[in-house]
C-alpha cells in the first residue's frame, strides 16, 4: 500500500521539482496517494453503496467518493483512501477537486441568484446572460463559431445539433414557403412529410451519447444500445491507424483514404438525404481511437461538396485536454465546422454554431423549460477564465509531451502486454490497448489498489484523463505505479 510517509519512494519523485502551477491552487494537495483500506472500494464505501443501491441504480459504481475531502488531483473515497485521479469523472473535471477560484464562483452573488431563480431561459432569460456567455463560453468560441445555444449535457448538446441540421436542410429545401397543410398534418401523426425522413451519419465505434437521436448515432458497445428503439441511420467506417505513426505512414494514409472513400460512396448510396454528419476528434468510449488531420480535412471537404452539415463532437475532446482548447484546431482545417458540441470539462453543455440560419427563425422549436443552466454557464466562465490566466493549455501540452515520452519507454518493455500507444503531440489524450480485456481489467484494479484512479475504454484500452492542473510531478507517481503492475502481471 502506498502511504504519505517518508519510507514512500514516490514521495521522493513527487518533490523533485520545487515549483508547480497546481500548487498556487493546492498548496495542501497531497504529495502521494495514500491508500488506508485492504480493498478499493473499502468496507464503508461498500456499505455506503449497498445502501445507496435501494433507491438508486449503483451498478456501475467503481467506489463512493468523499468529495468534502477530495483536493487537487486527488480524489478521496468514503474510507479515507486518496487516490490519484487520472480519470476525473470521466474527463470532467477540468481545474481540480475543489478548486478555490470555482468555489468563489460558486459563491457569488451572479450564483446564488442563478441557482434560486432557475430561469427558463428561451422565455425568461436574466439580464446578465449575455454577458456571462459572452465572458466564458462564447469567449472560448471556436474560430468562425460566434453563436452558442446551451443545453444539459452532452448528449442534449448533441440531439440540439441534430435538431438544428434538420430544420437548417429542410428550411433550404422549403425556401421562402411556410409549412403545407400536409406536413402539419402528417407530423402529428409521426409520418413524412412533416416528419423528417432525413438521416445522420456517424462513425463505426463513435460515442455520441444516450437519448433517442444520439444513440441511434452511437456505435460504441452493444450494451448501450441493446432494447432501444433506433433510428435506421448510416454509418460508415472510422481509421483503424497502427502505431507507432511514424513508421506506419504508408500503411495509415491507405487506410484513410478507404474510409475517406467509403464515406463518399456511403453518402452517394443513400436512399435519404444526409442532414448532418458528426465525428469526434477522438473516438473516446469506442477505444480512443485517432486518425490525422488529412483524413478530417478530408471529411470536412466531402461534406462541404455534399452540402452536408459538418459537427464535431468536442463533449469529451474540448476545453484544453489535448493541447489545445479544441481538439479540432489539430487539424487545420480550410473552412470551420459548421457545429462544435461541448459538455464536460466546461462543466456545461450546447453547441457553437457560425451561421445565424442554423438557428430556427419560429419560436418553441429549438426549446425546452432550461435551455441550459446559467449557474454552469458561470462555473464555465470561471474555468475559462483560470485557464486563460494559467496558460494550462500550453501547460497541459508541455506536460503531456513529457508523460507520452516516459510511457513510450516503460510500457515498451512490455510488449507482450500492452501496444499502440497513442495520442503523441495530443497534450494528455493518451492511451494504450492491453494484450487482453483481462490484462486491462487487472491493471486498472491494480492501480486502483496502489493509489491511482485509472479508466478503461473500447474492447481493452486504458486512457487518461487527468485535470489541466496534472504535472510532471503527478506523471512520475502514474508511471511508477504502472511500472509496479506491469511488473507484477
Amino acid at each position: 500500500m502506498y502511504r504519505a510517509v517518508k519510507s514512500n519512494p514516490l514521495k521522493r519523485i513527487a518533490t523533485q521539482s520545487k515549483r508547480f502551477v497546481c500548487s498556487k491552487y493546492f498548496p495542501e494537495e497531497p504529495i502521494v496517494p495514500t491508500i488506508l483500506s485492504s480493498h478499493i472500494p473499502g468496507p464503508v464505501s461498500t456499505k455506503l453503496n449497498n445502501e445507496l443501491g435501494e433507491v438508486y441504480s449503483n451498478s456501475a459504481t467503481y467506489f463512493v467518493a468523499d468529495y468534502f475531502c477530495s483536493i487537487g488531483n486527488y480524489i478521496s473515497d468514503a474510507d479515507g483512501n486518496k487516490l490519484l485521479d487520472v480519470y476525473c469523472q470521466i474527463s470532467s473535471i477540468p481545474l481540480g477537486y475543489n478548486n478555490p477560484e470555482l468555489i468563489k464562483a460558486a459563491q457569488s452573488e451572479e450564483m446564488i441568484s442563478a441557482i434560486v431563480n432557475r430561469p427558463a431561459l428561451a422565455c425568461f432569460p436574466s439580464t446578465n446572460y449575455k454577458q456571462i456567455l459572452e465572458d466564458g463560453i462564447l469567449a472560448a468560441a471556436p474560430a468562425g463559431l460566434d453563436k452558442v445555444w446551451t443545453g444539459l449535457s452532452g448528449s442534449d448538446a448533441n440531439e440540439m445539433a441534430y435538431k438544428a441540421a434538420f430544420m437548417y436542410a429542410h428550411s433550404k429545401k422549403r425556401g421562402e414557403n411556410g409549412f403545407t397543410a400536409e406536413e402539419l398534418k402528417s407530423v402529428m401523426e409521426n409520418k413524412t412529410p412533416g416528419a423528417s425522413d432525413m438521416v445522420i451519419l456517424s462513425f463505426n465505434k463513435a460515442f455520441h451519447g444516450r437519448l433517442f437521436g444520439s444513440l441511434s448515432t452511437t456505435r460504441s458497445k452493444e450494451i448501450h444500445k441493446l432494447d432501444i428503439p433506433a433510428f435506421p441511420w448510416p454509418k460508415t467506417p472510422f481509421p483503424q491507424l497502427k502505431y507507432p505513426l511514424n513508421e506506419y505512414e504508408a500503411e495509415n494514409k491507405a487506410e484513410e483514404d478507404r474510409c475517406l472513400q467509403e464515406l463518399e460512396s456511403t453518402i452517394k448510396n443513400s436512399s435519404k438525404k444526409i442532414a448532418a454528419l458528426i465525428v469526434e476528434p477522438v473516438q473516446a468510449e469506442g477505444g480512443d481511437n485517432h486518425a490525422t488531420p488529412y483524413f478530417f480535412q478530408g471529411v470536412r471537404d466531402l461534406t462541404k461538396k455534399h452540402d452536408i452539415i459538418f459537427i464535431v463532437d468536442e463533449v469529451q475532446t474540448g476545453v484544453g485536454a489535448s493541447g489545445k482548447f479544441w481538439a479540432h484546431e489539430h487539424w487545420n482545417l480550410t473552412s470551420p465546422p459548421d457545429i462544435v458540441t461541448f459538455s464536460k470539462k466546461f462543466q456545461a453543455a450546447g453547441f457553437y454554431f457560425g451561421n445565424p440560419d442554423l438557428q430556427p427563425k419560429q419560436p418553441y422549436r429549438q426549446f425546452n423549460t432550461w435551455c441550459g443552466d446559467p449557474s454552469k454557464a458561470i462555473l464555465a466562465k470561471a474555468i475559462y477564465q483560470e485557464i486563460v490566466k494559467s496558460d494550462l493549455v500550453n501547460h497541459t501540452a508541455q506536460v503531456g509531451d513529457y508523460l507520452y515520452a516516459q510511457l513510450k519507454a516503460l510500457l515498451g518493455k512490455f510488449p507482450d502486454k500492452v501496444s499502440n500507444l497513442r495520442g503523441e503531440n495530443y497534450g494528455t489524450f493518451i492511451a494504450w490497448d492491453c494484450a487482453t480485456l483481462e490484462i486491462r481489467n487487472q491493471v486498472l484494479l491494480s492501480c486502483r489498489a496502489k493509489g491511482v484512479n485509472i479508466g478503461g475504454c473500447g474492447d481493452a484500452s486504458i486512457r487518461l484523463r487527468p485535470t489541466l492542473l496534472f504535472e510532471k510531478r503527478h506523471a512520475d507517481i502514474l508511471l511508477s505505479v504502472l511500472e509496479d503492475v506491469h511488473k507484477a502481471l
